[in-house]
């Protein structure tokens, strides 16, 4: 099967992809999304396949309105097909408060029907002989413009969804756990997106925690509160904002000046004008 995309990222393209998205009978999503260098994860790029066409919809794009998709995946005669897409369904939620009907998971029935090797990968090797290249996984899909490399890999990852999905439908009707399986589709297309919430007992956690005087001791919770509600108000990522060695050497610190805050192993000259005045507070 040929990799055909079509990179979605102006409202022309928008409405090509509509209207070829709400005529399927089954399409197939997959999303990109960075949890690594942000507070809250960041949807980058969304994958639905149609046919023998992935379309890959960009929503950092300017001027995209993609509420038609909140009808198609509410559709209950439109199937919708996700490998482990439980993130993907819980980001979609909170970033368009799609709602969700008739999905069947390519992950969770392989469970159900005893596999063990569940990622996508093995499975479209094992039912299709297909083979994936996964070394784009983590690469900076928050960055454009995307390469072609990119966009390759993210439209391979929904494109043989269908024909796995299949193989495995036949294997629970052949066993019957098709409504076993349901049932479990029915409580996936349920999760939500829950923000997280401050661990009150972090900093006990970081290391050389156990070596710091009281005082000390104190200045560092301050700072690790202070940093998880900094990292949520920017959508930072905690340990790119400050790592938990700075927080050691900041709580260290006695008589705390803009000078002494950016010293070696603690902030940049940046990071202290930027947060210099916030971080003396919780120091004194």
């Amino acid at each position: 099967m040929k990799n055909r995309w079509t990179f979605v990222d102006t409202p022309a393209k928008l409405a090509k992809s509509e209207k070829a998205i709400r005529s399927a009978p089954i399409i197939a999503l997959d999303t990109e999304y960075d949890s690594f260098r942000y507070f809250r994860e960041k949807l980058c790029l969304l994958q639905v396949q149609t046919g023998e066409m992935t379309w890959l919809i960009d929503p950092l794009a300017a001027g995209l309105d993609l509420s038609f998709l909140g009808d198609v995946l509410i559709d209950p005669e439109i199937l919708k097909i996700f490998h482990a897409g439980d993130n993907d369904i819980r980001i979609l939620k909170r970033d368009y408060a799609f709602g969700f009907r008739n999905i069947f998971d390519t992950h969770r029935a392989a469970s159900l029907l005893g596999y063990r090797l569940l990622s996508l990968s093995m499975l479209l090797e094992t039912h299709l002989g297909v083979t994936l290249e996964k070394k784009m996984q983590r690469s900076r899909w928050d960055l454009r413009p995307l390469s072609g490399e990119q966009l390759d890999y993210a439209a391979l990852d929904t494109a043989h969804l269908t024909g796995l999905y299949r193989k495995l439908d036949a294997e629970l009707h052949e066993k019957g756990l098709e409504k076993e399986a349901k049932r479990l589709f029915v409580g996936m297309a349920a999760v939500v997106w829950r923000p997280r919430i401050l661990d009150r007992s972090a900093h006990r956690k970081i290391v050389g925690y156990a070596q710091l005087t009281s005082g000390q001791k104190e200045r560092l919770r301050l700072l690790c509160r202070w940093r998880f509600e900094k990292a949520e108000e920017i959508n930072r990522a905690c340990f790119m904002l400050l790592s938990d060695s700075q927080l050691i050497g900041l709580a260290q610190l006695e008589n705390a000046s803009l000078q002494k805050i950016a010293g070696p192993g603690l902030l940049s000259a940046e990071g202290a004008n930027r947060f210099g005045p916030e971080i003396l507070n919780l120091l004194k």
